[in-house]
């Protein structure tokens, strides 16, 4: 249920912004990106979930496991720029309102875009040249819907010592990084428009709650998940549900909640949705 209505609200965002010229602007446009990593989010390991409750035989490929970590970790990394980003639009819009459309213009968009993409797939393939070779000798079962570096590396029947160390150096420290930096850049925003205008205080913090919100939904279940790996597969798939299912879920809703131009849009798109078939 939660899986259809994220891929709904994601792809219903994705239509408004592409099909409502007022709302043709550069956070809309990262908006709409973000919505459509999401699909991604949700698409990596929930339909592999909902197939195994229908199965008695719950087996994944090895094929499919590297697939699967492929990617989970381009998508990851795109939506952690992506995320960046949204920051630095918001600090531009606020602090920089004058200067906004000349630094976010449309070349700069793309511009960003396209790094989020080249990012996330450099990260995808160095995390891949860990464990593409590692030699699985044991009865390689992993008691999971999820296939994700901590859980294979478990099987590999070496000393993965320094393998767990790269692991949690490259996914883990960059999570906790990218978090702090993040968190730092919002209170910065908020203490600039806190000095500048008590008025647009209200406003400003309204506006950046919902971009925090989704902040840590996204790093929270990450930082777990790579800095203390657990041997509870309960807590794994707790962590993959909430990161694949609830978060795609919940970040349309938060973005949209308290943005009266974005759910007048959204809603002049479903009527017409609505009225299509009776006009045809």
């Amino acid at each position: 249920m939660l899986y259809m209505a994220s891929m709904m609200g994601n792809s219903l965002i994705i239509l408004t912004v592409t099909s409502d010229p007022h709302l043709h602007s550069p956070v809309y446009f990262l908006l709409a990106n973000l919505s459509f990593i999401d699909l991604g989010v949700s698409s990596v390991s929930t339909p592999k979930m909902i197939y195994d409750i229908f199965r008695k035989c719950k087996v994944i490929s090895f094929g499919g496991c590297i697939a699967q970590i492929f990617f989970i970790h381009i998508i990851g990394g795109m939506e952690m720029v992506l995320l960046t980003v949204m920051a630095f639009d918001r600090y531009v819009a606020i602090c920089k309102p004058l200067h906004y459309l000349t630094i976010m213009s449309p070349q700069m968009c793309i511009f960003f875009l396209v790094s989020a993409w080249m990012i996330g797939l450099i990260h995808s393939v160095i995390q891949l040249a860990f464990v593409v070779n590692l030699p699985f000798c044991g009865p390689n079962v992993l008691d999971s819907f999820y296939c994700d570096l901590p859980q294979l590396i478990e099987l590999a029947c070496t000393d993965t010592y320094w393998l767990e160390f790269m692991v949690t150096a490259n996914s883990g420290f960059i999570s906790v990084g990218s978090f702090f930096i993040l968190i730092i850049s919002y209170i910065v925003i908020i203490l600039a428009v806190q000095k500048h205008s008590s008025a647009g205080f209200s406003k400003a913090l309204s506006t950046l709650s919902a971009h925090i919100t989704v902040v840590v939904l996204f790093f929270g279940p990450l930082i777990f998940f790579y800095m203390w790996p657990s041997s509870s597969t309960h807590l794994d798939k707790f962590l993959a549900i909430f990161d694949g299912v609830l978060t795609p879920f919940l970040n349309p809703v938060i973005y949209t909640f308290r943005n009266q131009e974005m759910k007048v849009a959204m809603w002049r798109v479903c009527r017409q949705l609505v009225s299509y078939p009776k006009i045809s």
